[in-house]
């Protein structure tokens, strides 16, 4: 295995190798290579003795890295972007679900390709959901995410902190209405550079732009629906398909929206919930292939089948032989 981080992301790969040098796995079994994409992250992808890539990052990357694979027929696992729904009925426990559109959005500063960046709220508990969630939002800690009190930290680096910035101004725009948040911190709430204010948008439709890309920021678009039918195709209506979540205490309700919803993961009365042994991946824009459980090792596999003759005549050689039952 060859590791290849992230050029901001190097450190904890780094730490993550001396560890597995400590367990006692053999040198060269797991190797890290550092730098740029177009000089390393290329030439390892069309290496020839690589015969699988498995990419985690944006869209645009994953394009790249799946064309460049595709020249010889490499295998590839694509974990990309999102843009995910998280539905609200209105036969759902609204605390619960208040808690799981906070977790959803601002857990790790919205910087997750999970992050339910889209509240589709029903339209009858539309107003009191949001006086709750506002309220709600508005208490975050921010801080240094090593401290442990802290619940919303930093956004990583300098050009993304500005692309947020820019949604921000580009939801404005659109004519989407701020509730909460807007900017960015002040010095003595985040403490420090690259803090933007937990954010919240109503008077969002589907067709804005800020409902439709990837902000990667703590930025949440708030769209209301009537009923289950335009939930679904709100939902569905996005480039992306990776994650989803829905809040309703019908089991009928919960497991026809799963169905229904293209999504590789659909989380119910829960958000964010991950297990190594439960497959994770998207549909669409979102990537191809999965992580964890048994899909994730086949994906690292080969299917060979083998026959052996043990009759002593060979038979006609100009006969395609079927096997048959028995």
């Amino acid at each position: 295995m060859v590791i290849k981080p992230s050029e901001f992301t190097s450190a904890s790969i780094l730490e993550l190798m001396d560890l597995i040098e400590e367990a006692g796995v053999p040198r060269g079994v797991v190797n890290v290579v550092t730098g740029f994409g177009p000089e390393v992250g290329e030439p390892l992808v069309t290496h020839p003795k690589v015969a699988k890539v498995a990419f985690t990052g944006g869209e645009a990357a994953g394009r790249r890295v799946y064309q460049a694979a595709a020249a010889s027929f490499k295998r590839v696992t694509l974990e990309l972007g999102g843009k995910s729904p998280n539905i609200v009925f209105d036969d759902a426990d609204l605390d619960a679900a208040v808690n799981g559109a906070i977790s959803g959005i601002f857990a790790a500063t919205g910087q997750t390709c999970i992050a339910g960046s889209r509240l589709l709220l029903q339209e009858s508990v539309h107003d009191a959901f949001m006086e709750r969630l506002v309220e709600t939002a508005a208490k975050a800690r921010m801080g240094d995410p090593q401290d442990f009190e802290t619940q919303v930290g930093p956004v990583t680096t300098p050009a993304q902190y500005q692309k947020v910035l820019d949604y921000i101004g580009v939801a404005r725009a659109e004519g989407a209405v701020c509730v909460l948040g807007g900017g960015p911190a002040e010095a003595d709430e985040g403490g420090g550079k690259w803090f933007v204010k937990p954010t919240i948008f109503t008077g969002v439709n589907n067709a804005m732009r800020i409902a439709q890309e990837e902000v990667f920021g703590p930025v949440l678009s708030v769209i209301p629906f009537r009923d289950e039918d335009e939930a679904v195709a709100i939902a569905n209506d996005v480039l992306y398909g990776l994650a989803a979540g829905v809040w309703t205490q019908s089991l009928a309700r919960a497991t026809a929206m799963a169905k229904r919803l293209r999504a590789g993961t659909v989380w119910i009365n829960t958000y964010r919930a991950v297990s190594m042994t439960s497959p994770f991946g998207g549909f669409k824009a979102s990537g191809l292939g999965r992580e964890n459980g048994l899909a994730g090792i086949e994906g690292y596999l080969e299917t060979k089948s083998v026959w052996v003759n043990t009759a002593a005549d060979a038979g006609n050689p100009f006969v395609m032989k079927l096997a048959g039952g028995g």
